[in-house]
């Protein structure tokens, strides 16, 4: 298993594919999604696929290797629950919680989200 760190920009890229289905997933759609322009996906796509994260079929469309899996849905799940414990446990409006649970996501070590998410279920479960 990989452990190493990559860029909040490129985690991003493997969240929202996997947030598309991990498979079969547009170029144009990620560009959408993410606001950025076809040439800056391109780019991230060809260092994905050198991180052994993607693969990509010539002029095709993007899936995400095992790998990119388990990066991309480790992500995923860090995101959404900072962003319910922002709006459940701390009573942060979800929309300022969304966008502050996708700067943390990258940052938190999934160590740290796990404890965090224990913490969660305690405090809810006490009330």
């Amino acid at each position: 298993m990989n452990n190493k760190r990559y860029s909040e920009s490129l985690e991003n890229y493997l969240e929202t594919i996997c947030l598309f289905g991990g498979e079969n997933v547009k170029s144009v759609d990620i560009a959408r999604h993410l606001k950025v322009s076809r040439a800056s996906v391109n780019k991230a796509i060809n260092t994905l696929i050198d991180e052994g994260l993607v693969n990509k079929e010539l002029y095709g469309d993007v899936s995400l290797t095992e790998e990119g899996k388990r990066i991309s849905t480790n992500v995923l799940w860090k995101h959404n629950m900072l962003r319910e414990f922002l709006i459940d446990v701390l009573k942060v409006d979800p929309t300022i919680a969304t966008k502050e649970a996708c700067g943390i996501e990258h940052m938190i070590s999934t160590e740290t989200a796990k404890k965090l998410e224990d913490l969660m279920k305690k405090i809810k479960a006490e009330n």
